[in-house]
């Protein structure tokens, strides 16, 4: 079986057995049985799921991230965990390259990051903890990218996610009957306001940013009933950092304004914040010039920039001394990114496969 053979076999075993964020049990499992049989020393972890791996000798250390995690989603008419992200892939791809990659005479050693609970936002925190990133000069991630942004055949040597963070609250009114609503402080009307407000928000039209209500959970099943209790919960996307924080301060300054304006109480959390992208110049032209020698000219497009987020930029966050770029593969892709139908072209995971092997090799 050559390497192309083995990475579809990796791919349709991932795709089968899909499993949801911290409880990738099996898949750990399984890339730990695929490291004893290539005979490549990895290690474990007993308090949260993952696989670091590591080929090759010397002081340099380059590094390739994978997410592991899936989605849950119902697809047909049932709730499954589901690679509609295409996680599956990337574990293939940097498997692939790894194959690649055992073949080389290496001065440096590589790095393979197999990590949890990316859609959580927090998984590349926990490998960084655990020593993922240390002694790393320079990481490189994978992702395969929807139709609208790169047909199949093209690969980009960076993307530019956006950040991303999601506000959950909880109103507590005052219930009232439906025939006396001066006696009540009505949660739906909070939410009206809060919907309302978040609709006035307004930065530099050149800078991409986006706030809206994504769950609002209020009333029974009376309904003569004022509801006074409410919960609801925010998704914020802005393409910058520094431009986030600013998103934020201005939906916490509103929720206060409209807390005193109708006399409740509103509490909220943020959780799950993923940060913009950093990506390293350095590895962005390292990128590129591998690209070019595995695709050629014609089929190296530039750098991506999408609205979604990823939380491999947390390591650059973490630590700046990093020089980091995820890799876009152009797949034909469709409908898109987390559809439960999506599919795309599989010749695309050879193509990222050998990419990332050149890549890491030449960093």
């Amino acid at each position: 079986m050559d390497h192309k053979e083995h990475i579809q076999e990796f791919f349709d075993h991932f795709h089968t057995h899909a499993e949801v964020s911290w409880q990738e049990v099996e898949t750990t499992k399984k890339l730990a049985s695929i490291m004893e049989e290539l005979q490549i020393p990895y290690r474990t972890f007993d308090d949260v799921t993952g696989l670091i791996a590591e080929i090759g000798e010397g002081p340099e250390v380059v590094a390739v991230r994978a997410d592991m995690d899936a989605l849950w989603q119902e697809v047909n008419g049932t709730f499954q965990a589901n690679h509609s992200c295409g996680h599956d892939a990337n574990m293939a791809m940097v498997l692939g390259a790894l194959l690649y990659l055992k073949e080389e005479m290496l001065t440096k050693r590589i790095r393979f990051i197999f990590q949890p609970a990316e859609e959580k936002g927090n998984g590349a925190l926990a490998m960084i903890e655990r020593g993922a990133a240390e002694d790393v000069t320079h990481l490189y991630g994978v992702h395969l990218r929807p139709i609208e942004e790169m047909p199949f055949g093209k690969v980009a040597p960076a993307i530019y996610h956006g950040s991303a963070v999601f506000l959950k609250g909880k109103i507590t009114g005052v219930d009232a009957h439906g025939a006396r609503p001066q006696q009540g402080k009505n949660a739906i009307d909070v939410i009206a306001a809060i919907h309302q407000f978040i609709k006035s928000i307004y930065f530099s039209p050149f800078e991409s940013y986006s706030v809206k209500l994504t769950n609002i959970q209020a009333g029974g099943d009376s309904l003569n009933i004022i509801p006074g209790n409410a919960a609801f919960a925010l998704d914020l996307r802005s393409q910058s950092n520094s431009l986030m924080k600013e998103l934020q301060q201005r939906v916490e300054e509103g929720i206060t304004a409209i807390k005193a304006l109708y006399g409740v109480e509103i509490n909220w959390e943020w959780c799950d914040f993923t940060p913009a992208a950093e990506v390293s110049k350095e590895a962005l032209a390292i990128a590129d010039k591998a690209i070019r020698a595995v695709v050629g000219e014609d089929d190296t497009v530039p750098a991506v920039e999408t609205t979604g987020a990823d939380d491999f930029h947390f390591y650059t966050i973490e630590k700046p001394q990093l020089k980091a770029a995820m890799i876009g593969i152009g797949a034909d892709l469709a409908p898109g990114l987390h559809h439960p139908d999506m599919s795309f072209n599989h010749d695309a995971l050879d193509i990222g496969a050998r990419v990332l092997a050149e890549t890491l090799k030449t960093s």
